[in-house]
């Protein structure tokens, strides 16, 4: 590796470190449905998020609400506070397409449909208001 590349990518590392976020990769829904999810808690306050996740009726929500009670710990671990003691908001969350698995259902008249089972990455990040106002 170049020494050019080598101090970008140590740049990113440390730029990472301030981040608290979660990654949950290879979802086997489709990400139309996991981003209409994605789109309910989007900028809300996290205990407010976790609730609405918990009463929702979409099976996605179940995922993102252990991915977002994930994300919650790893704010804990990298801060040493505790969730409780701050208000954490959802700062982030995208929905990114993830591998598709390609099928062939049979048809009549010797023809076959292709059935494509769609995967999403979900990534969620975390922070207080605060942080982020002193950001900008």
């Amino acid at each position: 590796m170049g020494a050019r590349k080598k101090i970008t990518a140590e740049q990113r590392k440390e730029a990472k470190k301030t981040l608290y976020f979660a990654k949950l990769n290879n979802v086997p829904t489709s990400p139309r449905k996991m981003r209409l999810v994605a789109d309910m808690i989007r900028g809300m306050e996290v205990n407010r998020a976790l609730g609405a996740l918990k009463f929702s009726t979409k099976e996605a929500s179940r995922r993102v609400e252990k991915l977002l009670k994930s994300a919650i710990a790893n704010w804990e671990t990298k801060t040493g506070k505790k969730a409780d003691q701050e208000t954490l908001y959802v700062t982030n969350i995208y929905v990114d397409g993830g591998m598709m698995l390609k099928r062939l259902q049979t048809a009549s008249k010797g023809y076959g449909y292709r059935i494509r089972k769609r995967s999403n990455h979900v990534t969620v990040f975390v922070d207080t208001k605060n942080t982020n106002e002193t950001q900008n």
